[in-house]
């Protein structure tokens, strides 16, 4: 893995430290520059880019959006077709966003009404893939190839309303309007295997994923290893690696740590603005699996993979609000002997009264929900708990203490980071406006008298169409798209025969 100059850090941090030319008016005038896109710090960024693109002899550069599934997706063009792509965006399919985990489109896309709520999508025409480029990053794993996030736009220039970042920044900038903004933290964990199945074979084509992957695959880990120094060191190579690769990509990378189950690892960032860590967490998982695949191991955000059942990985969510004016913590008490503000209190009352509807962004798949089991320091019911790991949402904290924050330990690692937070949003700031009042803290999580997370993902799905915060936050359009597309995605589990079916039943029936 190479090293980069000073100034190809300083473009990939999308700071300062590289004296470039921004782009010059002559060389706008496109779609972005019509629909008035870019900010003039990002006509100054594109302009950074394009000199480390010169300067390094980049030849490829990946224009992506994360999609509904916090997926990248996007187009690789070559380095002589990056200057237009700056000017005037890629363009891509819009039926990529109505499409389950598998690819198939859940919306009839060839129809003149395809039932989606918004205009744009019938025939499964373009939308526009607009570059942002303080994203810019020269990717570690790979030769002489970049890569930016994009947002959506139509082809007139209209907001895409499914573009997960913009959901995001839209939810920032109306609690901006209210003088507040978000800090978070991310504790990401995952499962790491020895890589002996790779490849495609016949039997997975046309359908999602590799047969029999997960028992291909060797574990790394033995497990029972919780912070354990000499096993880290067994894993050495991939720990040296993945450092590298998250800071060559300037991520807030704190600590890589070993987890408790086999082949378990967990990577924790430093704190910061809502809106960069969602990037970051895109970025840093795509790293994982890519710079994990060149050494040999599959790396998985996958919550609860099958031979890892005693340990399943989640995703900890740290949040908090600060006012723009002053950059207190909102959710710091002034009164000695309590753990949260009046602010910090009603938001927490928001995440626990909209827990069910939220968990179809937090937990966003079939397998996430076989995570909520008691005793296994992941959530089973709709409580909290001071600095209590089993409870669903953590208070850490007090009086002068500037850190004082939530952390939501119900989310799973494959979420979709703008959705996930957004849904934190909506949910807290809906507890805060109705000066919501949270029950006494737990002391007992698993044996607390309090209702249960959702079971499965179809019970959240509906949690989530009939919640009238996420409904007056997102609006009914996006609502309902995302909740057609992922009660889709429950049929089709609930139709298959699974391999537990066909043991417990073939024989003795």
């Amino acid at each position: 893995m190479r090293e980069r100059s000073v100034d190809e850090r300083s473009v990939a941090a999308g700071g300062g430290g590289v004296s470039a030319r921004p782009m010059l008016r002559e060389e706008r005038g496109g779609f972005i520059d019509r629909h008035d896109l870019w900010s003039e710090a990002q006509y100054a960024a594109a302009g950074q880019l394009r000199r480390v693109i010169d300067e390094l002899g980049i030849e490829m550069v990946r224009f992506s959006f994360v999609d509904q599934h916090g997926i990248l997706r996007g187009k690789t063009l070559a380095r002589a077709a990056v200057p237009a792509a700056l000017r005037s965006g890629v363009t891509a399919p819009s039926s990529l966003l109505l499409k389950d985990t598998s690819g198939q489109s859940v919306f009839p896309v060839f129809s003149a009404d395809t039932g989606v709520g918004v205009g744009g999508f019938s025939g499964a025409g373009d939308i526009v893939l607009v570059p942002d480029p303080t994203t810019f990053r020269v990717l570690p794993w790979t030769d002489r190839t970049a890569m930016l996030l994009c947002d959506l736009r139509f082809p007139d220039g209209a907001p895409v309303p499914f573009c997960t970042r913009s959901i995001l920044r839209d939810a920032l900038a109306a609690l901006a309007v209210r003088g507040y903004g978000m800090t978070v933290g991310a504790e990401l964990e995952f499962h790491v295997f020895r890589d002996v199945a790779a490849g495609v074979g016949p039997e997975q084509v046309g359908g999602p994923g590799r047969p029999g992957a997960a028992s291909a695959a060797l574990p790394t880990t033995p497990g029972a290893q919780l912070l354990h120094d000499e096993g880290l060191d067994t894993m050495q190579p991939l720990v040296d690696a993945l450092y590298r690769g998250l800071t060559l990509l300037d991520l807030p990378l704190r600590s890589i740590e070993l987890e408790f189950g086999s082949s378990q690892f967990e990577l924790t960032m430093e704190a910061g603005d809502a809106a960069a860590v969602a990037d970051a967490i895109v970025l840093c998982r795509t790293a994982v699996r890519r710079i994990s695949a060149g050494l040999g191991y599959h790396a998985t955000f996958m919550s609860r993979p099958q031979g890892a059942e005693g340990a399943s990985t989640g995703w900890h969510l740290h949040q908090s609000l600060h006012d723009l004016a002053t950059g207190a913590g909102a959710f710091v008490p002034d009164v000695p002997g309590t753990t949260l503000s009046l602010v910090g209190a009603g938001y927490l009352a928001g995440l626990l009264a909209h827990a069910l509807a939220a968990a179809a962004f937090t937990t966003p798949t079939v397998n996430g929900y076989k995570r909520y089991q008691p005793y296994s320091l992941a959530p089973d019911r709709i409580a909290w708990g001071i600095d209590n790991k089993g409870a669903m949402i953590r208070a850490v904290g007090g009086p002068g203490d500037p850190a004082t924050r939530l952390e939501n330990r119900s989310g799973e690692p494959a979420a979709n980071p703008y959705l996930y937070i957004a849904s934190q949003l909506v949910s807290g700031m809906d507890g805060i406006d109705r000066g919501l009042v949270p029950p006494a803290p737990t002391l007992q999580p698993y044996a607390e008298r309090a209702d249960r997370l959702p079971s499965n993902l179809g019970a959240a799905v509906d949690a989530l169409w009939g919640d009238a915060a996420f409904r007056a936050a997102l609006g009914d359009t996006v609502v309902e798209w995302y909740a057609t597309i992922k009660r889709a995605e429950f049929d089709r589990y609930l139709c298959h025969v699974s391999d537990w079916e066909q043991r417990e039943y073939f024989g003795i029936f």
